[in-house]
């Protein structure tokens, strides 16, 4: 049975290399230590709940070591990890408490337990479990395919679904995320989007453990905070990942002076298309940000070369190329392969990719297509083999006929300089069909009007692009991990409508 152990590995053969710090608390652990604390809590789940049992634990808690030492553990004990988003109402919690049935669940205490749940054990306690120097037996681990973690997905289109990763799909996905990013064994990352999403747990913390590197990892994102800790020499930050609107946040952050990031290797951004003069703006300052693609379902799949800032800005706007281990293409609507400069459907196959949804079959067969995963997004590639992603399908309207994809209109509106943040949704229109809407953030401090913004897009865009309306608002809907839930601004923008 193949079994990779990054940390066993580095623990023989870099033992006092550190391998993940606290930021909370400041604890660290080399990854002798690292090792040392997994293989305990690992005995202490095989003497739970016997070996290779299939068992979910789950966590509802911020971000702390505690999380990643369990994932672990459980690879090893034979368990499947399953961090639940503390984000959520209560309601939502108890649902997917219900559809993973964990049989224990570690919490901070300031967390109420799903309803559902029989027993829950304080997260701060948890290292101290399982005794000293113990080691859970080898046949205790599962098959590298098999399920080892259900991270349930941000819900931007609805009900959450369990997506079923394996340590295979996670190995390859943090390799191509390595392979793409000058990822090595001197690379520090600073973690602080959620653990309990895909780019947290693997994109910024699974990776430098798998390269023997070292990851940070902090409560969460504070503006303050994390622009102090990328500027900071003593951290030794050379890598992160955060989606756009982080970016622009640091960006906009009084007191932001690019040259103090310039020791960074890579900035990769991910989870929303990065608009086109974000990129330009952090590469004419020369920091390297770099716009990737992944999902949860499919880990780390696309992303710049990093090493080109001519590339950058000449590329700006696109996700990359596909990474070593994926296999892409953009297909019409009968699944049939486009030529280049045409846009259709991305779809994906490789290790990295999930089996499917937890309990969910039928949801799992219409994602596939004889082994390809359909992504949802509507992608573009141009001759030079660069990838495009134009936005998700699903957020595609049709105005007059033509179709609109809502991710140009914003990269378009991003270019105005006291604009920190926009969203276009497709509104019915009794002449057209269908109409933009957008919603748009101004810089703090800074003030825009909706005529502004209208007449912006109409020296940009053509006609049938333009939006009809622009509402300038404070807020826009997100998920924890910073995600634009498009469906509920449409529902607010149908409301808004009516009134009229």
């Amino acid at each position: 049975m193949i079994h990779f152990d990054p940390v066993a590995t580095f623990a023989l053969s870099n033992p006092k290399g550190l391998a993940v710090v606290d930021l909370e608390s400041d604890r660290r652990w080399n990854y002798s230590e690292l090792h040392a604390a997994i293989n305990r809590l690992a005995g202490w789940l095989v003497s739970e709940f016997g070996p290779a049992s299939a068992v979910r634990v789950a966590t509802l808690t911020k971000n702390r070591v505690e999380m990643l030492v369990l994932q672990l553990a459980g690879v090893r004990a034979g368990t499947i990890f399953v961090p639940l988003n503390w984000r959520l109402a209560p309601a939502e919690i108890d649902a997917l408490a219900a559809d993973a049935q964990p049989r224990i669940l570690f919490q901070e205490m300031e967390f109420a337990p799903p309803s559902v749940l029989d027993r829950a054990l304080p997260i701060a306690d948890m290292l101290a479990l399982g005794s000293v120097g113990a080691e859970p037996p080898r046949h205790a681990r599962r098959a590298f395919d098999a399920v080892s973690t259900l991270l349930y997905t941000s819900g931007t289109s609805g009900r959450p679904k369990g997506v079923m990763l394996s340590e295979e799909n996670c190995f390859w996905g943090c390799a191509n995320f390595i392979y793409g990013n000058d990822v090595t064994m001197h690379s520090v990352f600073l973690c602080d989007m959620p653990l309990f999403h895909t780019a947290g747990l693997y994109a910024a913390t699974r990776v430098p453990i798998q390269a023997g590197g070292c990851v940070l990892i902090s409560r969460g994102f504070d503006p303050e905070q994390t622009l102090s800790r990328l500027a900071d020499p003593a951290l030794g930050i050379t890598h992160y990942f955060s989606v756009p609107q982080m970016a622009a946040r640091l960006w906009n952050q009084p007191g932001f002076k690019p040259e103090k990031l310039h020791a960074l290797v890579g900035w990769a951004i991910g989870g929303a298309p990065n608009p086109k003069a974000q990129t330009e703006r952090f590469v004419n300052a020369g920091i390297k940000i770099t716009e990737g693609f992944g999902m949860s379902e499919t880990g780390s799949n696309f992303g710049m070369p990093t090493h080109d800032s001519a590339l950058l800005k000449r590329k700006a706007g696109s996700c990359g190329l596909p990474f070593m281990t994926v296999e892409a293409k953009i297909v019409d609507d009968e699944g049939k392969e486009l030529p280049n400069g045409h846009t259709g459907e991305l779809w994906l196959r490789g290790p990295c990719i999930t089996s499917g949804y937890w309990n969910q079959p039928e949801t799992t067969a219409k994602a596939f297509s004889d082994g390809w995963f359909m992504t949802g997004d509507a992608a573009v590639k141009d001759t030079d083999g660069f990838y495009y992603i134009a936005d998700r399908k699903k957020d595609m309207y049709i105005s007059g006929g033509e179709n609109v994809y809502p991710a140009e209109i914003e990269a378009a509106i991003c270019e105005l300089g006291h604009v920190a943040e926009c969203a276009v949704v497709g509104v019915p229109d009794a002449q057209w069909g269908e109409v933009g809407r957008v919603y748009v953030i101004p810089v703090p401090g800074r003030e825009i009007t909706a005529e502004e913004v209208i007449s912006h897009c109409a020296r940009r865009l053509a006609k049938f692009k333009i939006p009809k309306s622009a509402v300038i608002t404070d807020s826009l809907p997100r998920t924890a991990s910073g995600k634009l839930q498009k469906h509920l601004l449409k529902r607010r923008a149908l409301g808004e409508l009516a009134l009229f």
